[in-house]
């Protein structure tokens, strides 16, 4: 990879950092675009930068000012307006773009799971299943649940949520990874009956659907947005390949 100048790698994600770090030990400047939602996001090794692009067209003139070479859309996969413009982006520099995307979750005997296709579905939804909703969807969506004042939400979120908010509703605010025994305790000590996730995928907040089948507990899944077509693998090294060969190596 000697001679590369720039990878633009976008997301904060557990795999765009572990990227980061398996690109630059081999010698490659790596540069990781954050969106700046989250107050104290975990920072990527290497150069780092916050806030938007400026749409499609901004993205395109930071590319070309920036010599980038190849970009890695490592966002979250509900990023859907991101992976939009960085597709619409590197198409109109002329770079190289992969998305790297963990796999979604997949049920297992005991699971009692309820696919929805949006959060206001999923707000429908769980009246007919329960009554105490532990709500780990983000707080960017909670205006879908904020008219349903006959349910009791727990939301667990990293940062303080805004209005409008359901009328019952406890917050709190922490980030993963989780453990199963912690996630029993929490849906055991809330009394929980209902929970509520969208499909991320991966290992750092899965232990609360372990922790929902032992307890027979119902989970409302909303299933992640479609994304521009390009290529996609699904882990770090499938990336690593990508980016070595896309370099010419």
């Amino acid at each position: 990879m000697a001679g590369v100048r720039t990878v633009l790698i976008l997301g904060g994600t557990a795999e765009a950092r572990a990227l980061a770090v398996e690109l630059l030990e081999r010698g490659v400047r790596v540069v990781s675009s954050l969106a700046g939602r989250v107050a104290n996001p975990r920072l990527p090794a290497g150069e780092v930068r916050i806030g938007g692009f400026g749409g499609p067209d901004g993205l395109a003139r930071w590319l070309i000012d920036h010599d980038v070479m190849a970009v890695v859309d490592a966002t979250h996969p509900f990023a859907e307006r991101i992976g939009a413009s960085a597709a619409r982006g590197a198409r109109s520099a002329d770079v190289a773009l992969l998305r790297l995307q963990r796999p979604g979750w997949q049920a297992g005997p005991g699971d009692d799971w309820h696919w929805v296709a949006s959060l206001d579905e999923a707000a429908t939804k769980i009246g007919e299943l329960g009554r105490r909703i532990f709500l780990t969807s983000g707080r960017q969506g909670l205006a879908a649940f904020a008219h349903r004042a006959d349910l009791s939400f727990l939301v667990r979120c990293v940062d303080p949520p805004g209005p409008p908010l359901p009328p019952k509703i406890e917050i709190l605010l922490d980030r993963g990874p989780y453990t199963m025994p912690g996630e029993a305790a929490l849906l055991r000590e809330h009394r929980i009956d209902v929970l509520v996730t969208k499909d991320s995928g991966g290992s750092m907040t899965a232990a609360k659907l372990r922790a929902a089948r032992e307890r027979g507990i119902p989970v409302v899944l909303v299933r992640r947005p479609a994304r521009p077509p390009l290529p996609t693998v699904d882990d770090v090294p499938a990336a690593l390949d990508w980016v070595s060969a896309t370099l010419g190596r």
